[in-house]
């Protein structure tokens, strides 16, 4: 449990750096809240920090039913390895995208790949523990 807890904490602190982030592309092409369009760099920055927000939808509640219902000593490790992965992808993400468009694809499957992991083991182990 203690890993989930260290990457929902670090993929949190992570979302709120691409939200400073939004606010220092604010102001760097001069769009005044509460517009959300007007420069291409401006909005490409927005676009991390909102299919950030889309995708930790699915990704918190994926790591704690993973590491609530895989009956193994290593689910905590192996939930921490992914949410690492999804960590690095999402910085990866937002490294390409913040670049061009065409390049945010890496950091989007890396992202991608450890939601569903976690949410299919989340999902297999409850089946399991319904049925034993």
């Amino acid at each position: 449990m203690e890993w989930a807890a260290i990457v929902t904490v670090l993929a949190l602190l992570q979302y709120q750096f691409f939200g400073f982030a939004v606010g220092g592309a604010r102001r760097k092409h001069s769009i005044p809240a509460p517009a959300m369009a007007g420069h291409p760099d401006f909005e490409r920055v927005v676009r991390v920090h909102l299919n950030t927000l889309e995708q930790l939808i699915l990704f918190l509640p994926g790591l704690w039913l993973f590491v609530a219902f895989v009956s193994s000593s290593y689910a905590g490790p192996i939930a921490g390895v992914l949410g690492l992965a999804f960590i690095i992808g999402r910085g990866l993400y937002s490294r390409g995208y913040t670049r061009s468009a065409d390049a945010r694809h890496i950091g989007m499957l890396i992202s991608f790949f450890p939601i569903v992991i976690l949410l299919l083991g989340g999902l297999i182990g409850a089946v399991m523990k319904l049925v034993s």
